[in-house]
């Protein structure tokens, strides 16, 4: 009988280790890394403002340039206009200079207000 009752109980260790390997859960994988994307630089913002300013002030100036020589109105008015857009640029790299080379967004709207103004002397 003793070897019937080791039979039995190693059987029975058997069924319980069985029992308890089934039981065993794998540790959950580690989260993944949350990639987070980074928004603009505000600095580089400020400065690609200040580059459209400046680009629609080039692009006025050319339209006057245009209308001076096709005899729109005379070369003194469009130096007129010109002076203008000279201290528009100004106002916009004087703003520039307090903020480290860019404009803020209410800066950018101020000055393409006077822009549209300017345009509309210009006969945009």
């Amino acid at each position: 009988m003793t070897r019937l009752n080791r039979a039995i109980r190693y059987a029975a260790v058997g069924a319980l280790v069985s029992t308890l390997a089934a039981c065993v859960v794998n540790p959950p994988p580690p989260p993944r890394p949350v990639v987070v994307n980074p928004g603009p630089n505000p600095h580089e913002v400020a400065v690609d403002r200040l580059h459209e300013v400046d680009g629609r002030i080039d692009n006025l100036s050319r339209r006057i340039d245009m209308r001076v020589n096709q005899g729109y109105y005379p070369p003194p008015q469009g130096a007129a206009f010109h002076h203008r857009l000279d201290t528009i640029r100004g106002e916009a790299h004087d703003m520039a200079a307090q903020h480290g080379g860019g404009i803020s967004g209410d800066e950018q709207h101020v000055l393409n207000q006077e822009l549209d103004t300017a345009a509309r002397a210009i006969g945009e």
